[in-house]
Parts: structure tokens; C-alpha cells; sequence
């Protein structure tokens, strides 16, 4: 038990708490503690019954049982896995920046979810999460299942192809795919590369509640040199591990 308690508290502070809840929901509506039916988010009960807490719970909630187990599971994987590594690379340092992210996802999730009736908000975060480190990470070579390789930027895609053999949705992926493009794109694209405005800029009181732990201007909107080369150098390697990978031209193994 030492072991996993060690395990779990070197996992980065906000996706440490994303991870609890993605689990702790679940469990609580699996075991009947609260009735599920109060866990989706449902537009009418959110908009015309005033049950408030709906988006909050449907994106922590995923409704586990024999068909839906390993979908649920491998998902966690994905949020585990990608959300310890953007945390830990791009955003090292920067949790408010970083919250900030799944704050404007989430946002962008909820409304989308309300208008094409979304019960389930799990997968599309995360899936915005992943597309983000993709992005940032897209030249490298990613492995998946049965040693086939190809470059980050495309992973996203493949997961979407993936989820829907195992069970999911493709409505749910591709949200979520979309989501996390509108963000880089606002974030990074646009004002980085194409020379454009900043649209997005982290509020000032996620930094004083989260303060960087290290030196760097607030927000993207002048960003510190380190921003890319945290992406650049975010640690890939590791074939047992979907969409680990290593740089084009390193040495493989």
C-alpha cells in the first residue's frame, strides 16, 4: 500500500485530483451511493431544474460495466499518461497556465455537450488534452499497439479509430479532437506562428491560487523561450507504453 500511496502522490497536482475524481465518481454511481441518473448532464435538469453540478459530474462520471470496462479503462490510461506529461513538460512549473487549459476545454466541452445533448464529458477532455500534447510533441515517433509507429501528430486520429472499435464514440473523440485544436490554435498557432493576437490569457487569480514555481512571464502572451523547448524536450521512449515514443532521428532500439 506504501508503494501505491508513493505512486500516486508523484503523480502532478492537477492531474493527480483529475485522476482521483475519474475514478471516485464512477466508483460512487457504481455502487449505488448516488444514482447515476444524477451524474449526466442532462440540458434540461442543468438548465431548467437548476442541477448545477451536472457538468462537473459528467465529466468525472463514466458509466463502468462489462461493456464499457475496458474503454473506461484505457481512457484513464490516456489521462493518466498524457496529462502527467503536459503538466510536466510544456507546463512544468506553470500549473495555473496549465489549469487554465482544462478550464477552456472544459468550457468548450460543456457548451458543445448541451448543444448536441452530451451526457458524458470524460472522454472528450481528455481526448483535448491529448491532441494539446500531440501538437506540442508532433514530430516525434509515437508506438501503439503491434510495434506500429508513426509521428505524435497523428495519434489523436488513431485513438479516435480506436475508441470506436473498442466501444466508444466517434462523435465523443472527435469533440474532444476539435476542442483541443481550437485551443492550440488560439494558444499557440495564431500567436506564435501566424504573428496574431493573444486571445487567451490565464486570469489572474488562477496564478494566485496556483503560483509558478519557477521564473516566467504570467500567461502565454509573451511566452518564455523554455515553452518550446519544455515540449521539444518532454520525455518520450518507452515502446510498452502507448504513444510513448522518441524524436525522428534518434537511435532506436
Amino acid at each position: 500500500m506504501s508503494d501505491l500511496g508513493d505512486w500516486f502522490r508523484s503523480i502532478p497536482l492537477i492531474t493527480r485530483y483529475w485522476f482521483a475524481g475519474s475514478i471516485a465518481v464512477p466508483l460512487v454511481g457504481k455502487l449505488g451511493l448516488v444514482s447515476p441518473v444524477y451524474l449526466f448532464l442532462w440540458p434540461d435538469a442543468f438548465i431548467n431544474r437548476f442541477q448545477i453540478w451536472r457538468p462537473i459530474t459528467a465529466t468525472f462520471f463514466f458509466p463502468v460495466g462489462p461493456g464499457t470496462g475496458f474503454l473506461y479503462l484505457v481512457n484513464l490510461y490516456f489521462l493518466y499518461q498524457y496529462s502527467s506529461r503536459l503538466e510536466t513538460g510544456a507546463f512544468d512549473g506553470r500549473p495555473a497556465d496549465y489549469m487554465f487549459m482544462l478550464l477552456f476545454n472544459w468550457i468548450c466541452i460543456v457548451i458543445t455537450g448541451l448543444a448536441m445533448d452530451m451526457q458524458l464529458l470524460m472522454i472528450p477532455l481528455i481526448m483535448s488534452v491529448l491532441y494539446v500534447w500531440a501538437q506540442l510533441n508532433r514530430d516525434m515517433i509515437v508506438s501503439f499497439w503491434f510495434g506500429t509507429r508513426f509521428k505524435a501528430c497523428y495519434l489523436p486520429w488513431v485513438i479516435l479509430g480506436f475508441n470506436y472499435i473498442i466501444g466508444g464514440s466517434v462523435i465523443n473523440e472527435l469533440i474532444g479532437n476539435l476542442v483541443g485544436h481550437l485551443y492550440f490554435f488560439l494558444m499557440f498557432k495564431y500567436p506564435m506562428d501566424l504573428g496574431g493576437r493573444n486571445f487567451l490569457s490565464t486570469p489572474q487569480f488562477l496564478y494566485r491560487w496556483l503560483p509558478n514555481r519557477r521564473g516566467g512571464v504570467s500567461g502565454f502572451g509573451v511566452p518564455p523561450a523554455s515553452m518550446r523547448r519544455a515540449a521539444e524536450d518532454q520525455q518520450g521512449g518507452g515502446r510498452h507504453n502507448w504513444g510513448q515514443g522518441f524524436r525522428l532521428g534518434d537511435h532506436m532500439n
